[in-house]
């Protein structure tokens, strides 16, 4: 701790001159005899010199260059040991990355690879509570099933769809999941964790895990068996080569010792306890520790302890015969404002000296938007904290309290985020009626009428895609004018039944047009 002792801001004990100085300048100034030493013989004033009854040996001079210098060295920060920062997380987060080949149907463990992988996830899942866990999936191509949440019953849900038949494209790319992984982490302020579960490491992949430089730890659980085991397809049956005879997928065990040998991946294999379970909990807080230990820690400002002598200290201010003006002052001013007495208890001190809406502006400055939106009281300000942090109907009930071109700009940004392009429409035209030549609005105004006219073009695709036609099918009546949907009106409920999708089916969707869009 001696070793560590040292001062977070230094500059400030040069405050510390301060305190004899003042001692000095005082102590000169009250020394009569330093006074009339120039004008008296030294032998006449000794005579004319009138002590009262001795110095004072504690004075209040010497009482304030304490003061100073104890709070110089409090507002210099001394610091001997580390603390974590607020706001960061106690907790690693943790991305799993499954694979989906079709190997991972093997059944050389039971029930398969893949459901062994998923039993694997649910116990860390039950040994991170609270632990933020992202998902993904990957075969030929990489795909995020969930961000990062602490949400376990929706990473179980989804967890549950993943099979091979939702990836778009077959093989294997680790080296991409990875990549995607990783950019998932990389917004992350605390380091995490990427963790494989696979049946195999293509050595095509190596290079990636080896040249790996982000801060994440890599870990890799292989799940197989030397031997293998038969595969099984999506209807159940076992897979066959040419011959007929049923396809044994082994687990490489040699490769995955070759990818730890060739990068800082720890890797081990599936256990039928739950061993490597806690080892993958060990590895990850023992390496979470150390990372912050190392780079996430701060050191801790003791300097507010002296607060507590300072306090102390000042109040032998007011000990008789000695004086605090400053203080008489700022009774003296609150005694004669009018109303502030009977308001002392239920204001803060900030509301001596600025008005609400100078608190709001403030608040604003320091990034406190929240804060800002509960001192506001200017509606047209008040609005647009609440549209910075997010509360859209507050926000427009706030500007719809002024008549102004910007109140219904405003209102019509806010229903904009409440995709409600219609009646942002509305707002934008009664904002341009009181300010034609407004640039701003008027193409806020025609990205709302976009925005319109694409809804309403998905939902008549929509509509006509649930009664069995091509969305891009016309129907015209006998008079050459556009026609109604084929069959009878849907009711809402009718509609809500007709998108509803499983899991598995919305991720199938999601990763088929993910691979199309990464397509050169």
């Amino acid at each position: 701790m001696i070793a560590d002792f040292h001062f977070l801001r230094p500059l400030w004990l040069l405050a510390l001159l301060a305190a004899p100085l003042l001692v000095m300048l005082i102590g000169r100034r009250t020394d009569v005899r330093s006074q009339w030493q120039g004008m008296i013989a030294p032998h006449l004033l000794d005579h004319l010199l009138i002590e009262k009854g001795g110095r004072r040996r504690l004075q209040p001079v010497h009482l304030t260059a304490v003061l100073i210098a104890i709070a110089a060295i409090a507002a210099a920060g001394p610091t001997w040991q580390r603390e974590k920062p607020p706001f960061v997380e106690d907790t690693a987060p943790l991305a799993i990355a499954i694979d989906l080949t079709e190997t991972m149907n093997a059944t050389d463990v039971s029930p398969t690879r893949l459901e062994r992988a998923k039993l694997k996830v649910q116990d860390i899942l039950s040994l991170r509570k609270g632990a933020r866990t992202a998902l993904f999936a990957y075969a030929g191509t990489a795909h995020m099933v969930l961000p990062l949440t602490d949400d376990a019953n929706l990473i179980k849900t989804y967890l549950a769809a993943l099979s091979p038949s939702i990836m778009p494209v077959t093989g294997r790319d680790t080296g991409r999941a990875l990549q995607v992984a990783e950019d998932a982490l990389s917004s992350e302020t605390v380091p995490g964790t990427i963790l494989f579960m696979t049946d195999g490491v293509e050595r095509t992949a190596f290079d990636a895990f080896a040249r790996y430089q982000g801060r994440n730890d890599l870990m890799v659980l292989g799940i197989g068996t030397a031997d293998g085991g038969p595969v099984k397809t999506a209807d159940g049956q076992f897979l066959t080569d040419a011959t007929g005879a049923r396809v044994r997928a082994k687990l490489d065990v040699d490769a995955l010792k070759a990818l730890q040998a060739a990068s800082k991946a720890q890797v081990a294999t599936v256990t039928p306890d739950d061993s490597d379970v806690r080892w993958i909990i060990r590895r990850i807080q023992s390496s979470f520790a150390q990372k912050t230990a190392e780079g996430l820690t701060r050191w801790y400002d003791a300097g507010w302890w002296l607060t507590i002598p300072i306090a102390l200290l000042a109040a032998l201010w007011f000990r008789r015969g000695w004086t605090v003006r400053w203080a008489v002052y700022l009774i003296a001013v609150g005694t004669v404002l009018p109303g502030v007495k009977a308001e002392a208890a239920d204001r803060s001190f900030a509301d001596l000296w600025f008005t609400p809406d100078q608190q709001g502006q403030r608040a604003i400055d320091r990034g406190d938007f929240q804060g800002a939106a509960g001192d506001f009281q200017d509606p047209a300000w008040q609005g647009v904290a609440l549209f910075r942090i997010g509360r859209y109907q507050d926000a427009i009930d706030a500007f719809a309290q002024g008549d102004t071109a910007e109140s219904y700009y405003n209102q019509g940004n806010a229903l904009m985020h409440l995709d409600k392009a219609e009646e942002a429409i509305a707002a934008y035209q009664q904002a341009l009626k009181r300010r034609p030549d407004w640039p701003e609005a008027r193409q806020n105004l025609a990205v709302a009428e976009k925005r319109k006219a694409d809804k309403h073009k998905q939902d008549q695709d929509a509509q006509q895609e649930a009664a069995g036609l091509d969305p891009d099918q016309i129907q015209f009546d006998d008079k050459g004018k556009e026609g109604t949907v084929a069959g009878a009106p849907q009711t809402a409920e009718m509609w809500m039944r007709n998108i509803q999708v499983s899991p598995a089916d919305l991720l199938a969707r999601k990763f088929a047009i993910e691979a199309k869009d990464a397509k050169p």
